[in-house]
């Protein structure tokens, strides 16, 4: 069974007993009218509709490029003949061309119809226009064939997408001669290079700045309390130690207590350094005008900064 031809015998057999009018008219020839025939000539309104319909039925199955649509049998067998899909062999779901006379001839074919299945040299079909009149199904033996057409053979045309094509040049849009590259243009045509390093570099400024700030905030957040676990004399020892005569435990809660700025102190430094380490790295790109505001507005920001933490060390208790 040709898969195709599958898909247009369950057109055919939804619409077994389609009889035209008494004028000739048929929703057929309508179709092909309106939709298909550039000029809309009512003439195919009541011309025979054989293949007119298997066109109609193609469209409907969505396989007009394998089964190809045609109001003349004999332009129909030729493009299958084009296309390597025609041949001698019955097969079920394939069109069969007649030639009533049966000189075998493509350029004398006089109808098509679609094989259904097959008995020895018996075809069991169904054809439009059978009778001169209505659509249904028809026993005929192989005399009077010329030939058949396999659309499952057709091979489909392969989609090229719009963009598969490179981009047409300047020149051949204009017409004019293609430019001769000196130093100005290439200079010129470095251009969009520069433009994105410099965007790389701000956008790297930036997170730098915005990192920084995070890091200070996260700084903000530190406990007042040292994470760092200090032993306090004499609390975790089972036997009591004496202590010198000049010392008491009070000097040693309060020295224990001024060990907490130590993890602030050490904080503040790696802030320092991390800020020395990343403006040392684009120290050579200075001259850049936005590079300069940034590196202003972090060195005022880094300023008041500094202020507060030595305002707020020279208020804080020390053990001496």
């Amino acid at each position: 069974m040709d898969p195709i031809g599958r898909k247009l015998l369950d057109i055919a057999e939804e619409n077994l007993g389609y009889t035209e009018k008494g004028d000739g008219y048929t929703k057929f020839g309508n179709w092909w009218t309106e939709k298909m025939d550039a000029d809309h000539n009512p003439y195919y309104k009541t011309a025979p509709w054989c293949d007119m319909f298997l066109a109609w039925a193609a469209d409907q199955a969505g396989v007009t490029e394998q089964a190809g649509q045609f109001a003349a049998t004999v332009e129909h067998a030729k493009w299958f003949k084009k296309h390597d899909a025609w041949g001698k062999e019955p097969v079920p779901g394939a069109l069969v061309f007649y030639d009533w006379n049966g000189s075998g001839d493509l350029d004398q074919i006089d109808h098509v119809g679609l094989v259904e299945k097959i008995d020895g040299r018996t075809l069991h079909t169904i054809e439009a226009n059978a009778d001169g009149y209505k659509l249904m199904r028809k026993t005929r033996d192989m005399d009077s064939v010329v030939g058949f057409g396999y659309p499952g053979k057709v091979k489909q045309a392969k989609y090229t997408p719009k963009h598969a094509a490179p981009a047409p040049k300047v020149e051949s849009l204009t017409g004019a001669a293609p430019k001769t590259q000196t130093h100005e243009t290439t200079s010129t045509a470095d251009l969009p290079s520069q433009e994105v390093l410099l965007t790389g570099v701000l956008a790297f400024v930036l997170c730098g700045t915005v990192a920084l700030a995070a890091g200070r905030a996260a700084a903000a957040k530190a406990p007042s309390n040292s994470p760092i676990r200090v032993r306090k004399r004499g609390k975790h020892h089972r036997v009591p130690v004496e202590l010198p005569a000049d010392i008491t435990p009070a000097d040693l809660d309060a020295a224990d207590a001024g060990t907490t700025v130590m993890p602030a102190l050490s904080l503040a430094a790696a802030h320092e350094a991390e800020d020395r380490e990343f403006w040392g790295r684009i120290a050579h790109l200075e001259e850049d005008s936005e590079l300069a505001f940034w590196n202003s507005l972090h060195a005022d920001a880094a300023l008041s900064s500094t202020h507060a933490e030595q305002r707020k060390y020279a208020t804080t208790p020390t053990f001496r």
